[in-house]
């Protein structure tokens, strides 16, 4: 068995013996919470849809801490498996991590294809339902851990052009509450809600006007996957111990903005 972890900086991270599972994490914010788990010890499984892209991450993070399983997150037979490759691998599932999600479209939500509004909610809501109960099964439920919902500020607001995105979101931090009330007091339940980060799947909103985009913020900047990573991994640890069932937002103070009107 490894007890050290080679980290980014050349630094030996000695092993937590915690083990999480990371959907959506061959990128991204996914990606950026599993660098954050495995730079302070951790184990960690992540899954995406991409194998290519997954065994890129996984070269990444290092083989010796970091398994992946592919395939997609609304599918309930990738659920189930990628929780046995977690138990079968590490014995344990402390943390999930639901960050796996989709926006597909862009428009009024006059206009929207109901059958595309299914589709968000099957990978942004329902997905997230299922590992949780995959993962409250098979080790949480005896053993205790913590779960952690990715949501957005477009489920905390009025998001004009993504509303099936922001009303998916809005399911997710209620079920952030759900979970909590019935999970207690064994497992933790919280959920993130980030405004803007740096990534592919949120190119659109900032590519070719990433200046003026983030004029916008107080902080004066847009997020990055390591920002998401360090509140995930306070959510996971210790320090959080008193706290369930709460949403915390990471924003660089754009809500503050919002306030001014």
């Amino acid at each position: 068995m490894h007890t050290e972890s080679h980290r980014a900086d050349g630094a030996q991270a000695p092993t937590s013996g915690r083990t999480a599972l990371i959907t959506g994490g061959s990128r991204g914010i996914g990606y950026g919470i599993a660098e954050a788990l495995v730079a302070r010890g951790d184990r960690v499984c992540i899954t995406g849809r991409n194998e290519d892209a997954l065994r890129e991450a996984v070269d990444r993070l290092g083989s010796d801490r970091a398994i992946a399983v592919a395939g997609k997150a609304h599918d309930e037979a990738h659920q189930a498996a990628a929780v046995r490759h977690v138990m079968e691998a590490f014995g344990r599932i402390d943390f999930l991590v639901n960050n796996a999600g989709t926006n597909p479209v862009y428009g009024p939500l006059a206009e929207l294809d109901l059958s595309v509004v299914r589709k968000v909610y099957e990978t942004n809501v329902i997905s997230a339902l299922g590992f949780a109960q995959q993962a409250y099964h098979a080790w949480q439920k005896e053993n205790g851990g913590a779960i952690v919902n990715i949501a957005s500020v477009a489920g905390l607001a009025p998001s004009p052009f993504l509303g099936a995105y922001g009303m998916s979101k809005a399911a997710m931090v209620n079920l952030t509450l759900q979970l909590a009330h019935e999970f207690a007091p064994g497992v933790r339940v919280n959920a993130i809600a980030p405004a803007v980060v740096k990534t592919q799947f949120a190119r659109a909103l900032f590519e070719g006007r990433e200046e003026e985009a983030a004029a916008a913020y107080p902080l004066g900047r847009l997020g990055v996957p390591a920002d998401i990573g360090a509140a995930a991994a306070f959510l996971t640890s210790e320090q959080s111990d008193w706290v369930t069932g709460q949403t915390l937002v990471v924003d660089g103070g754009i809500f503050l903005k919002a306030g001014l009107h």
